[in-house]
């Protein structure tokens, strides 16, 4: 008999919230929901400056988002208490509609995500190009409750849902020489006007860019997302799809892909390409590597309440998995390959 044992971040089937309860806490959470707007970003501000504005919801478009159905076993940290859904679709870094974390919000409130196509190629067997519908009919929805850390000290607990990379990749069927797997998000700049506008975006090269080890890819933490909160995702969350790796920095977490290429060498980076002496290729959440401005020691709690109530709590190693991933960089210098 095959016995499979679960993760410890795996839910048991009598921990998962009833579907009543988790609705009646989604409709209590918009209600409490604060957002936070006029951040300075990344490149220009010390991490500490994000503790001292709050502001004002600017209007956004209706929220056309539909239903998700995910199969019933969730993989989650289930100790984790949620962001209100509110701030994650409030407060978001998407250069590509601005800098401000309000802009992408207001500037992708028309974004149109369907038709929707990605392409996975490169060195692979079975090169893919799947549609808006394939992405959600080809794959088993689940829901993971993830923590999100960004590189400028604060964090979001997220309910994402989605399915692993690893699925997708294995469709593809990489060959025996790819050894990293590289990403890119959707280039047009008459639709995200931060592309179109350097200062509007950020002063960087477009099409956004990432990248992962083909190892890191095929780990089960990976998750390729659609959705959050029990829907699709909002076009400033990255919709139709993006990736997401927790315990990486934020910036890993590419939005809007539409390309995804199995190489044998390493693939530049958005960040790492912009400024290389602060944001390293594998960009691990490391609480004893500082960011040169500043802590990364410990991170700003966006839960419930205000900004100014947000609390300050410790920054775990590899983001709290480090059961899960650590054995991936086993006899690295994780300060030199950072």
């Amino acid at each position: 008999m095959l016995i499979k044992k679960s993760p410890r971040w795996a839910l048991k089937e009598s921990d998962a919230t009833p579907e009543s309860v988790y609705h009646q806490r989604r409709d209590i959470l918009k209600k409490l929901g604060i957002t936070l707007v006029g951040m300075p970003i990344a490149t220009q501000a010390n991490a500490g400056l994000f503790d001292a504005f709050t502001g004002k919801d600017k209007p956004t478009a209706k929220d056309n988002r539909r239903q998700l159905v995910t199969k019933p076993s969730q993989y989650s940290d289930n100790k984790l208490s949620l962001t209100p859904e509110s701030k994650i679709l409030q407060y978001n870094n998407f250069y590509e509609f601005g800098t401000d974390k309000s802009d992408p919000a207001v500037h992708a409130a028309n974004f149109q995500t369907n038709p929707w196509t990605i392409e996975v190629g490169g060195m692979v067997h079975r090169p893919l190009t799947l549609g808006y519908e394939d992405i959600f009919s080809k794959f088993t929805l689940e829901e993971r409750i993830y923590r999100l850390r960004c590189v400028e000290a604060w964090s979001m607990n997220v309910p994402w849902i989605g399915f692993p990379l690893a699925e997708l990749l294995k469709k593809a069927n990489p060959t025996s020489q790819a050894k990293y797997v590289a990403f890119e998000t959707l280039y047009d700049p008459k639709r995200m006007p931060g592309q179109a506008s350097r200062r509007l975006g950020g002063g960087i090269d477009y099409p956004y860019v990432e990248g992962l080890r083909i190892d890191e890819a095929m780990n089960p933490l990976a998750l390729i997302s659609v959705g959050l909160y029990g829907k699709t995702l909002a076009p400033q969350n990255g919709a139709p799809l993006r990736l997401v790796v927790p315990w990486k920095y934020g910036f890993k977490s590419i939005k809007s892909v539409v390309r995804i290429t199995l190489t044998d060498k390493e693939p530049p980076t958005t960040w790492n390409r912009l400024a290389p002496h602060e944001y390293g290729f594998y960009a691990n959440v490391n609480p004893k590597v500082d960011h040169p401005r500043w802590s990364q020691a410990s991170e700003r709690f966006i839960g419930e309440g205000s900004l100014f109530s947000s609390r300050r709590q410790p920054t775990l190693m590899f983001n709290g998995y480090a059961d899960e991933v650590a054995g991936l960089y086993k006899g690295m210098d994780l300060r030199k390959q950072y």
